[in-house]
């Protein structure tokens, strides 16, 4: 087990108490399916333990790997407390970024066609005085939407989606600070070659998995059934026939759903999982490479301490399109 308050980390409780030295266990985690990455504490309560309730601000602080100098690797907002008394008490503490707010609050929206994600992206921020960090352009405009009330993270993802499923690249929204920023998946300056693994776990499943797609439209009515304007099929003859349906409501949709059809026969399922020495930088979104294959990091888990130590899920970039994109 990672030791924490033998470690070069660092908690400061509101700018101003700092934790380390009581400080049992810390785990920061992120993943392509959750906006907020999460700091997991857990400190022993002493006598001098500073008083702490929800909506206190955390910072977590340390060496970056492969540097010198200590910076600020998380700066959050004290989300849940829960506590237990055995002897000593213990609390454990999670800090989410601040994007924790976007994923609980809720809103509605009706954007005209020709919109871009980015473009709508600006307009949540604005409502919602979201500060904007760097925002990648996303290029690729969008169909008319009406969103009904839902969290302001879902109208984000469904933005990002269809602009992958109309032939755009992935993107992530990710806490750089204070602020947001719009990332491209795989584009980080450095990219890590994970070594000194403790182990590697491969992963293949037919589990989701799409051999033949059948894209159908709009239905006249209730009694009909829906037209069918294509199926495309691969790799039946190796896997059997396991169908998805598209939906393409007008005819001017049919080439977008065609790209996200060849997006979906991509074949089983493969993903890595691999623990060995923590990279504390990698984050979900981040390419690396594991045995000489660039890969997505899908989840990471660092264990902070003395000797730290990295859970992470990794899929090519085909994989990660079709699961979290498409």
């Amino acid at each position: 087990m990672s030791s924490f308050n033998d470690s070069n980390y660092d908690v400061i409780l509101s700018g101003k108490y700092y934790l380390r030295e009581i400080i049992e266990a810390a785990i920061l985690e992120d993943s392509l399916d959750e906006i907020a990455a999460r700091l997991s504490l857990s400190p022993v309560v002493t006598s001098d333990f500073p008083a702490i309730s929800n909506g206190n601000a955390l910072e977590l602080i340390g060496i970056p790997f492969g540097e010198t100098k200590v910076k600020s690797l998380f700066n959050g907002v004290l989300w849940d407390i829960n506590s237990e008394t055995s002897g000593l008490k213990h609390i454990t503490l999670d800090v989410f970024d601040r994007t924790k707010y976007i994923a609980e609050s809720e809103d509605e929206y009706l954007f005209p066609a020709g919109q871009t994600a980015t473009q709508r992206i600006k307009r949540y921020a604005s409502d919602w005085g979201i500060p904007l960090g760097n925002i990648a352009d996303t290029k690729i405009p969008l169909s008319k939407a009406v969103y009904r009330p839902q969290s302001i993270y879902n109208l984000i993802l469904a933005d990002l989606r269809e602009t992958v499923q109309k032939g755009g690249k992935m993107y992530k929204p990710r806490i750089s600070g204070t602020k947001i920023d719009i990332i491209e998946l795989g584009t980080n300056t450095t990219v890590w070659f994970l070594e000194s693994l403790d182990s590697i776990t491969q992963k293949r499943s037919l589990s989701g998995t799409a051999t033949q797609v059948k894209i159908i439209g709009q239905a006249e009515d209730e009694e009909s059934r829906s037209p069918v304007y294509a199926i495309k099929k691969k790799d039946t003859d190796k896997y059997g026939t396991i169908q998805k349906v598209i939906n393409a409501p007008k005819a001017s949709d049919l080439s977008a759903a065609q790209k996200q059809a060849d997006e979906m026969l991509l074949g089983i399922h493969e993903s890595f999982f691999a623990r060995g020495i923590d990279i504390n930088t990698i984050r979900s979104g981040d390419k690396v490479q594991l045995n000489g294959i660039e890969l997505i990091a899908i989840s990471t888990q660092h264990h902070l301490g003395v000797p730290g130590e990295l859970l992470i899920e990794l899929g090519s970039e085909k994989y990660v399109r079709r699961n979290f994109y498409v």
